[in-house]
């Protein structure tokens, strides 16, 4: 007899494990959507910019955050810049209009994320159908503002290579908080990479992760190699969201944004979850690490 689904169709999550993510279309409702988006706004005004080191945040190999203000965020919400927003060692424009995110501790310290995270229900019913994790925790959260002209490309990647666990079960949660589009910088994935990924040979060890973002022992971060890494041919597919619609991610799907081109922010929050069952490792090579209380459980 199938398994009693509290929010999920059963068609919904056979997608998921096929394509690698899933649009929730109103996950969250319309008035939680629009206070996110609110919240968001205010804690871009409490930005002080005379106290902030200046850290910017970069995809790119060579030039990853890789400081303490970066690596120490993990129960902190703290502000990133766009790599265009500062030209030496200052804004060259307004600060609400020169943060690429900020986080990563907004599940922890800030009342409503804590709620939207923590204490939703509705979520809880779909990590409870969706059954990627026996015991879900949430490592870290953040708003991903995309901004006009400037918000930046991202470029082809998986969430597991920088929130590894030994087997990956990295879980991406992101909300839209306004619209988002083609020229905006909406996301768009590889359908099915992550099967291909886990099933190339001299990956299979690794869950198809060929690398992972780790803290260098003699400061900073940097890439540690675990394979060759593959090529996954195919079609990328956009997916476009409306304010609330919500994307299950899996850790090992490819997926990228482009910059966003067109005149409208692409605010969204974004949180991610992993397995933190007693067979799951989650070592201290991690950028991210726990607090005394370790990672905030979500069921």
């Amino acid at each position: 007899m199938a398994a009693h689904l509290k929010y999920l169709t059963q068609e919904q999550i056979d997608k998921f494990y096929k394509d690698g993510y899933l649009v929730i279309p109103k996950l969250v409702d319309t008035e939680t959507t629009q206070a996110l988006l609110a919240r968001s706004k205010e804690l871009l005004d409490e930005l002080n910019v005379e106290e902030h080191p200046m850290t910017r945040f970069t995809t790119g190999e060579d030039n990853h955050v890789g400081d303490d203000y970066f690596l120490s965020s993990g129960d902190k919400i703290r502000y990133f810049f766009e790599e265009d927003a500062v030209v030496n060692g200052r804004l060259n424009r307004p600060k609400q209009r020169a943060v690429n995110k900020f986080g990563h501790g907004l599940h922890l310290l800030d009342p409503l994320f804590r709620r939207v995270t923590l204490e939703n229900d509705a979520l809880r019913d779909v990590v409870c159908d969706l059954k990627f994790h026996r015991e879900p925790v949430a490592l870290q959260s953040m708003v991903i503002t995309k901004q006009p002209q400037i918000g930046g490309e991202v470029g082809e990647h998986n969430d597991s290579t920088f929130l590894y666990t030994s087997p990956p079960t990295a879980l991406g949660i992101w909300i839209a908080l306004e619209r988002c589009t083609a020229a905006n910088g909406a996301l768009s994935f590889l359908p099915g990479s992550h099967s291909t990924l886990a099933t190339t040979p001299g990956l299979e060890k690794s869950g198809g992760i060929s690398k992972r973002f780790v803290r260098l022992r003699g400061g900073g971060t940097g890439f540690e190699k675990l394979g060759e890494e593959a090529k996954v041919e195919g079609e990328y597919a956009l997916v476009e969201c409306e304010p609330g619609d919500t994307v299950l991610i899996h850790g090992t799907v490819l997926h990228k944004s482009p910059r966003n081109t067109g005149a409208d922010t692409r605010f969204a929050y974004t949180f991610h979850m992993i397995d933190a069952a007693s067979d799951v490792v989650y070592d201290d090579k991690n950028w991210l690490q726990p607090g005394e209380d370790g990672f905030a459980k979500v069921l």
